[in-house]
């Protein structure tokens, strides 16, 4: 039974990635940055901010996946979120990490999960955003990642940080990019440079241009269509916690990829590649 729901899962994940072709353009008019530099934390611990657009069958501009799996406001359930290869139900399951805290943070994140690595003193933050809120997941991934979105976060008698005080921010899910426009500027304003992954598909050509002038260090990205599955994310922080170098890293993620999806490591790393 197991191996009948994995190939259904692999197989809607693919389908979701490719973009309908009469998805209606939207556009970016104002949104509101979060920019706290005053804010004090702990900069001894690193952390990863994880941002997951949740699958949507009804807000997002894909390929319909089956309903129980495609609703974007039902994290528990959800392709990117609670099945079997989501980022809640793999991290969960996972040797290597711990789930110290589960909350709804807002009516936009319906679901954030505080994940500490059992043997680093690393902290990893995933929020699940609903799905119809794909456009603010993809701005706040991008505002993050060029330092004009910053918080902090008090955990375990720590405050550390998140949003562009992360070390790491990650995008999954959906490419937004090829269903809106965005008409905001990115542009570092720090001079802090981040490391990031984008798991969606064709995500180096999409995302590029709105972080040529973020000053990201791009770990792992893509270059055509993916199942955009949390055990990638998973094996690349084996290799970031290492202090392995991007080549180390991507192959991780690439070894993984090439497992779960039964393809060879050649095309694999073809796919997740890295740097620009």
């Amino acid at each position: 039974m197991k191996i009948l729901i994995n190939s259904i899962i692999l197989l809607c994940t693919f389908s979701s990635c490719q973009s309908k072709t009469d998805t209606k353009k939207f556009t970016s008019e104002t949104t509101k940055k979060s920019v706290k530099d005053d804010l004090k934390y702990d900069t001894s611990v690193q952390t990863a901010h994880i941002f997951v657009a949740l699958c949507d069958n009804k807000y997002q501009g894909i390929v319909p996946v089956p309903e129980k799996i495609g609703n974007g406001q039902d994290p528990a359930n959800n392709l990117y979120w609670g099945a079997m290869y989501g980022v809640k139900t793999y991290f969960k399951n996972s040797k290597d990490w711990k789930l110290v805290k589960a909350y709804k943070l807002n009516d936009t994140v319906l679901e954030r999960l505080i994940f500490k690595h059992k043997t680093k003193d690393f902290y990893l933050i995933a929020d699940a955003y609903d799905g119809k809120e794909i456009q603010k997941t993809t701005e706040d991934f991008l505002y993050s990642s060029s330092g004009q979105q910053k918080d902090t976060l008090n955990i375990d008698n720590k405050t550390i940080g998140i949003n562009g005080n992360a070390n790491l921010v990650a995008y999954i899910g959906h490419d937004g990019l090829m269903d809106f426009q965005l008409k905001d500027d990115f542009k570092n304003e720090d001079q802090k440079k981040r490391d990031a992954i984008i798991l969606a598909c064709y995500s180096k050509h999409y995302f590029r241009p709105f972080l040529e002038d973020a000053n990201i260090n791009p770990l792992v990205w893509t270059s055509n269509l993916m199942a955009p599955e949390a055990y990638i994310l998973h094996d690349a922080l084996s290799g970031y916690l290492a202090k392995e170098s991007n080549t180390e890293i991507q192959n991780r993620a690439a070894t993984a990829y090439s497992k779960y999806q039964k393809c060879s490591l050649r095309a694999a790393k073809n796919l997740l590649v890295t740097d620009w």
